[in-house]
Order: C-alpha cells, then sequence, then structure tokens
C-alpha cells in the first residue's frame, strides 16, 4: 500500500479534493509509520494539509494510528505532559517545575518530547537533568526512543521550514495511556481542534491552553483561555490572572536557573506564578479540586512546602 491514493484525495484539485475521513488518515498515517511510504508522498499530503488546515477527523484519525503504532510498554501514569515546542525565543523551561510540584500532590507525570532549536537554559532534557527533577513520580520519554519513524517526520520541519500535523498529533498522541493530558499550543486555533479531536477519539480528560512557546506553561499576568475535555465534555474556561505584572513568559535579560527557584537560592515571583500557576491547570485537570482557584490554592501549598518535601523522600 503506497500514499499516492490518500494524497489523490486531498490534493486532486479545485473542486473534486476532499478531507480524509478518520478511518483515511488512520490508514495513511499507519503506512507513514510503517516506514515504506516515499519521502515525497509523505511530503505532499503532510504539506496539502498544512495548506488547506488539518481537520478534526484527520487529527484524530492520525493520533489513532501512532497510538496503535506505540511498541514501547510504557507504565501508565496518572497525567501525559507532551513537550515539543521548537522555538528559539524560549527561556527556562519552567513548566518543569509545574511538573514537578504535580508530583508532589501523589500523581505520576509522563512527559514525553523532541526540543529543536533549544539550547542552554531553554533546553528542556538538559534542565531536567541538571535540577535531579526526574523521578519521585516524574518521568520523560525522549521521542527518538519512543517512535524514530515519528522523529524523522518531525525533522521534516527542517527541510520544509514549516511545521506539520505531525506536531499536533505528536502532543495528543499520550504514550502511556494517562487517562488525563495536557497540552500547550503557539496557534491559538489549534486549541479546539484538539479538543475536538480527542472527543473523536474517545478521550475524556484534557486541558489545552495557548502557552509559552507552545509548550504547556501558563503565562500569569494574563488571564487564560483553558480549552479541553472535562469528563468528555468541551470546556470553555478561564483562569485569571496571577500577577498584577505585565511582561512576556521569557525575557531574555530576566532569566532565572531552574535549580536556584526550586531550592529557593533566587525568587522571581513572576516565575514562581509561572509555575503555580502552571501546576494549578495540571492539578485541576487531574480532579485534586473542583475549581482552577482552589487548585491555585494548593499549588501554593505545594510550593511553599517543596523542600519540606524533598528532604523527607531523600
Amino acid at each position: 500500500m503506497t500514499l499516492a491514493p490518500f494524497v489523490r484525495i486531498v490534493a486532486q484539485g479545485k473542486g473534486r479534493a476532499r478531507a480524509l475521513t478518520q478511518d483515511e488518515a488512520c490508514e495513511a498515517m499507519g503506512i507513514i509509520l510503517s516506514g515504506t511510504a516515499a519521502p515525497e508522498a509523505i511530503g505532499a499530503l503532510l504539506m496539502v494539509l498544512r495548506l488547506r488546515g488539518e481537520t478534526d477527523a484527520e487529527i484524530a484519525g492520525f493520533t489513532a494510528a501512532l497510538r496503535a503504532n506505540s511498541v514501547v510498554n510504557l507504565p501508565q501514569a496518572d497525567l501525559d505532559w507532551p513537550c515539543y515546542a521548537a522555538g528559539r525565543s524560549r527561556g527556562a523551561p519552567l513548566f518543569a517545575l509545574a511538573a514537578k510540584l504535580v508530583t508532589q500532590a501523589g500523581y505520576t507525570v509522563a512527559m514525553h518530547g523532541w526540543n529543536s532549536h533549544q539550547d542552554g537554559s531553554a533546553d528542556l532534557r538538559t534542565a531536567l537533568n541538571d535540577t535531579g527533577l526526574i523521578g519521585g513520580g516524574l518521568q520523560y520519554y525522549p521521542l527518538e526512543d519512543l517512535s524514530p519513524v515519528a522523529l524523522d517526520v518531525l525533522k521534516l520541519r527542517d527541510t520544509f521550514n514549516l511545521r506539520s500535523c505531525i506536531n499536533t498529533v505528536l502532543r495528543m498522541w499520550n504514550p502511556t495511556h494517562a487517562k488525563a493530558m495536557v497540552q500547550g499550543v503557539f496557534h491559538p486555533s489549534y486549541r479546539g481542534l484538539q479538543s475536538r479531536a480527542a472527543a473523536l477519539l474517545g478521550d475524556e480528560t484534557l486541558t489545552v491552553i495557548k502557552g509559552g512557546g507552545g509548550e504547556f506553561e501558563r503565562n500569569p499576568g494574563k488571564d487564560i483561555a483553558v480549552f479541553g475535555l472535562k469528563n468528555g465534555v468541551e470546556l470553555d474556561e478561564t483562569a485569571l490572572t496571577l500577577i498584577d505584572e505585565s511582561r512576556r513568559l521569557h525575557e531574555p535579560d530576566r532569566a532565572v536557573g531552574l535549580g536556584e527557584l526550586w531550592s529557593g537560592q533566587a525568587d522571581d515571583p513572576f516565575a514562581v506564578d509561572t509555575v503555580i500557576g502552571t501546576a494549578s491547570l495540571a492539578l485541576w485537570t487531574l480532579g485534586a479540586q473542583d475549581s482552577i482557584a482552589k487548585a491555585e490554592t494548593m499549588a501554593r501549598g505545594l510550593w511553599a512546602g517543596r523542600n519540606a518535601h524533598k528532604r523527607e523522600t531523600e
């Protein structure tokens, strides 16, 4: 089986082309993940969809194929946390501290990803290794270990100089089959797309926000629109401003080290509220509290006691 019939469906011309059905999209992605598809056909399919814009059913079908083709047997986590931002403008991954904070409430968190074009303080893997955050309920799974073929497809971005739907699909993957998921997007229109595609897949618990550089990371200086699913019902919530300070999440001249912030050697109220605000949305997603406001209070308590918790587990 080749990709040619699916390329023809989406690209045969005005008035004749149509979107893939969910089943067709699943079959097409299955061919891609088998490693047998011609690179030219993969590029043609992905770029036609990029130009036209993917449908809910196409994203759901691609994601279903990725889930079905996963061969690595991972322990089920409570929360799935994808990390696939590729922006060059990101600063320190404060969301990593938020994920660690969630584990201190007794939950397990599975992060997975690939972050190109990032180095120094912005690199997530370096931050996780240097700060010793891995363990104690928090795990990180590199994409190259989970699916080398999916990584090859993702790296086509370097060839096209454009993102493709694989960026969205990887965010929706959930390789540990966690019952709850959080996702960040860079373009606001994808919040609803990912929510609707998740509903088609039968997912029930998902929170999606426009986050820092496309990661699940909340700016505490502004109201944040919250999309996703709660018990299978589409969300339309707002997380209110936490701090009266208007600035970007990552000011180059106001960088803060994760290790220093976590240990208390450094203090930056905006960075701290970024961690607390992000963790609160994750906790609310998990059902730790029945409102975002209550989850924020819970997250502040966890932050205040983080070092005591660390000493108890050493």
